[in-house]
């Protein structure tokens, strides 16, 4: 071998231990900068029950001048209340006499509603509610400023739909059908 062919391969031998020499400190270099990075944590304003919230970032944050409002989380609503029509169809001589009613009445798809409807003129509004123990029958109440009132027995088939049967404070008597 010349002295050529040994320096080639001297250099050669240099280069391979200064590429894994460079590989080695770009990867310690990479290690200590991932062990330490921060997480910075900034306040940025209260919720609706007065807890503070903050943001949490790899990177430097600069809030909003006065903070930001960070919304509470979103609870599910649950069902959304249904408005039902209702029509009285006469069931006695007296309830002849004014002839079909209708009226609204406005599932809450809790067990409970509001009840309204005109009676001869006078605006009769009350509430709904199921018989306790009874999934689908329930009793309405409706009281009018001129002291009428009714009281309905029904019972529903569906969410939407149901019959029953009101009696009014003067003796009129109605078949109630609830829904289309």
């Amino acid at each position: 071998m010349n002295k050529y062919n040994t320096i080639i391969r001297t250099t050669a031998a240099r280069s391979v231990i200064s590429g894994k020499q460079t590989r080695r400190l770009a990867v310690t270099a990479a290690c200590a900068g991932l062990l330490l990075s921060g997480c910075y944590v900034v306040p940025v304003g209260t919720g609706p029950d007065g807890n503070p919230h903050y943001i949490y970032s790899t990177m430097p944050v600069v809030p909003a001048q006065g903070g930001v409002s960070v919304p509470g989380p979103v609870v599910p609503a649950g069902p959304a209340p249904a408005v039902l029509n209702v029509r009285l169809y006469p069931g006695n001589d007296l309830a002849n006499q004014t002839g079909v009613l209708t009226g609204q009445v406005t599932n809450m798809m809790s067990g409970k509603g509001r009840f309204q409807f005109t009676y001869q003129g006078e605006s009769l509004v009350g509430e709904a509610t199921r018989v306790s123990g009874e999934e689908r029958r329930g009793v309405a109440s409706a009281y009018g400023s001129r002291g009428t009132f009714a009281r309905c027995d029904y019972q529903m088939s569906t969410p939407y739909q149901g019959a029953g049967t009101c009696t009014f404070s003067n003796g009129a008597s109605y078949q109630l059908h609830i829904g289309s």
